[in-house]
């Protein structure tokens, strides 16, 4: 119960920073990795999975892949802002020069989740005998599913999202977007 609480107040804390940090990117953010999480519960639910505490873990560790996901794209969309983009084509221009690092980072740790269950699943050791962690395939299978669910949610609906406001208020306000400077050495530089 302390390590779900533990995962609960992470993800309030994350669901924060974003919020603070990123404006209403944080808030888009925020409202895909509640999407993640359900969508992951619900697979959780239907496959089964029974979340041990190393499957607690992974899926901790899935929630940052997802939330690393939107921080590459926000900072490109950022740049593509500041470049003096339209918020349209910044979305479209931080999607697609994040996706190769999203891309990269997930199908190796989904290569990494691979092995792990494979070699989880019991071998000989000469000399040593049988090594056998069905935590170890436990803790494989619940990243790689929240791997996979964090594309998704990262690419997919953090992008719907996003598309929802085209053309709205809100995208006239710029500084929701990017914080203007706040230091007049700050004002210099940018």
């Amino acid at each position: 119960h302390r390590s779900v609480l533990a995962g609960e107040i992470g993800l309030l804390l994350v669901a924060l920073f974003m919020i603070l940090y990123y404006r209403f990117p944080g808030i888009i953010a925020t409202v895909a990795l509640i999407v993640y999480t359900l969508l992951s519960v619900a697979l959780f639910k239907l496959i089964p999975v029974t979340l041990t505490l190393a499957g607690i873990g992974a899926f901790v560790l899935s929630i940052g892949m997802a939330v690393d996901a939107n921080i590459l794209i926000f900072e490109r969309m950022k740049e593509e802002l500041r470049a003096g983009r339209s918020y349209a084509a910044a979305i479209d221009a931080g999607f697609a020069r994040a996706w190769p690092s999203i891309r990269d980072s997930n199908v190796t740790t989904l290569i990494t989740c691979l092995i792990l269950y494979v070699l989880g699943g019991g071998f000989e050791v000469p000399l040593l005998g049988t090594f056998d962690a069905p935590l170890v395939q436990g803790f494989a299978f619940t990243l790689a599913v929240g791997v996979g669910v964090s594309m998704f949610s990262a690419i997919t609906v953090t992008r719907i999202l996003l598309h929802l406001f085209v053309g709205t208020k809100i995208t006239r306000h710029h500084d929701w977007f990017v914080p203007e400077p706040s230091t007049a050495a700050e004002r210099a530089r940018a």
